[in-house]
């Protein structure tokens, strides 16, 4: 009975060291976290770790709403220079993150 709950207990805390590691790499920037992942297996990584509750701590915003947009600024797409969020401040802005494809 002793060596079953020694087992338990080693099993636990492999757990709880891989669910920490991945909740660490998800705190990372996209690209890195994106080529730490990949290494993952994935059936092992979605059925044994509460990866989309790890996932919205990990990514929680630190913004309110009220709270001003923090400050970017991204090239044009057609390399004519930069644009910056701040430069249309007082007027409506819309952004859209993602792909039609």
């Amino acid at each position: 009975m002793r060596f079953l709950a020694r087992i338990a207990v080693a099993l636990a805390i492999v757990w709880l060291l891989a669910a920490g590691a991945l909740f660490a790499a998800m705190r990372l920037p996209p690209g890195r976290f994106c080529s730490v992942i990949s290494r993952v297996p994935a059936p092992l990584l979605m059925m044994t770790m509460p990866f989309q509750r790890l996932w919205m701590i990990a990514r929680a915003g630190r913004l309110n709403p009220g709270d001003m947009a923090p400050d970017f600024d991204l090239p044009r797409q057609d390399n004519s220079g930069r644009v910056k969020l701040s430069s249309s401040l007082g007027r409506p802005v819309v952004l859209v993150f993602g792909s039609y494809t």
